[in-house]
């Protein structure tokens, strides 16, 4: 008899940790490692969000139990945050606060999906999503793309993967890992053809506010309103303001599916730490001014990434549109004497240069792209310049 169930069982670790969790082990050991590997901003939280957060813990109310779908001080903030930056009218009892922006996600899933329910999922997709699917018994089902497409699926990819089984498209714009982002035109033909074929849309906004150059975020049900009854949106203050420890996310979505996924959490985990929803209160009905400032040095660096890794012989890298990370294509590293060894994928050419240039990144394996990387430049200046120098350095 197995000790866990099969369910769990068959869950992969998160690919992205593991990486983070690799660079750290060698730097405890003394090892000079330039990890591209975590997706987090390494900016502090914004003061007056950790003030709000101290005032919170003086505050007795803070210290007990609160409704399980969120503070509703909370929830009102949120509908007025995703009218101000999404277009979208919510009223605050379509809110759910989860832990996390990865919380949203599942409970998104599980709150839809029946055991064998289909799932279309664009790759390269966040290592995440594929489990969560799985874990609420749906099916996940792969659609690829590349760069040559700027890595965004088509209306004709998603009509030829809808089966009588499909339930449910996951769409996100911007995109982790790719960077790509879908114009309003395309946001809005992939609304329609969800709601004429009566396919249920989560749409991930979690990095709805670094958007850089022309380039422009949409919002889907702003722009198709007609499918507000069938699109459930998951966010959170994880990565605009810099707060991924402080474990906030939330669902947005028709009425009868947040109160099914309000039960489902009243059972599972109970209300989100009242500390952190007090000051995600803060965060979202504040400022955007240090986002402002945290958008243009990630602008900053993407673009100083994406020349310096166009610069290595074999590599070739789209610009990034959005979010924190560059996805280049790696495959001319492939089978590629380096160091004296000849990397066959691009899971061993992440392991090779990590070990041989102290430099750690994603590989595309873990995001459905063999081929690819993922560098995230949620660091700092010095370190992409010197990371990358690395890299080219080792390969050339």
């Amino acid at each position: 008899m197995n000790r866990t169930s099969a369910r769990l069982a068959a869950i992969a670790p998160s690919a992205t940790l593991a990486v983070d969790a690799k660079a750290k082990a060698l730097k405890a050991e003394g090892e000079n490692v330039i990890g591209f590997g975590a997706g987090e901003p390494d900016f502090a939280t914004p003061d007056h969000i950790v003030q709000a957060a101290i005032a919170a813990c003086t505050e007795v109310r803070n210290h007990r139990y609160t409704p399980a779908g969120g503070l509703p001080e909370l929830r009102e903030a949120i509908a007025a945050k995703t009218l101000r930056d999404s277009g979208v009218a919510v009223d605050a009892s379509q809110v759910l606060v989860t832990n996390g922006g990865k919380h949203a996600v599942y409970t998104a899933f599980a709150a839809l999906c029946d055991p064998g329910d289909e799932v279309i999922c664009p790759a390269p997709y966040w290592t995440t999503y594929p489990e969560a699917i799985t874990l609420a018994g749906g099916v996940p089902v792969i659609v690829d793309t590349d760069d040559t497409a700027g890595f965004k699926v088509t209306v004709d990819q998603l009509e030829a993967a809808r089966t009588p089984r499909t339930k449910v498209l996951l769409f996100v714009s911007p995109d982790n890992p790719s960077g790509s982002i879908y114009t309003p035109d395309e946001v809005a033909a992939i609304g329609r053809w969800a709601v004429e074929h009566g396919v249920w849309v989560i749409t991930d906004e979690i990095y709805e506010h670094l958007v850089y150059g022309d380039n422009e975020f949409s919002s889907m049900p702003a722009l198709v309103p007609e499918i507000a009854e069938q699109c459930l949106i998951v966010n959170g203050v994880a990565k605009t303001y810099a707060m991924t420890g402080w474990r906030v996310g939330w669902l947005i979505g028709p009425n009868d599916v947040v109160k099914a996924a309000t039960n489902f959490q009243s059972h599972a985990t109970s209300n989100v730490s009242n500390v952190a929803q007090r000051a995600a209160i803060a965060a979202v009905a504040g400022p955007l001014d240090d986002v402002v400032m945290m958008r243009e040095a990630f602008a900053r660096r993407g673009a100083a990434m994406h020349a310096a890794l166009n610069a290595i012989d074999g590599v070739s890298c789209i610009a990034p549109q959005g979010a924190f990370y560059c996805f280049p294509n790696v495959s001319g590293l492939l089978g590629r004497d380096i160091a004296g060894q000849r990397a066959a994928t691009t899971l061993e050419l992440a392991d090779l240069i990590l070990s041989e240039a102290k430099v750690a990144f994603v590989p595309g394996e873990a995001f459905g792209a063999p081929g690819y990387a993922r560098f995230s430049f949620a660091l700092g200046d010095d370190d992409i310049a010197e990371g990358i120098a690395r890299i080219a350095a080792l390969v050339n």
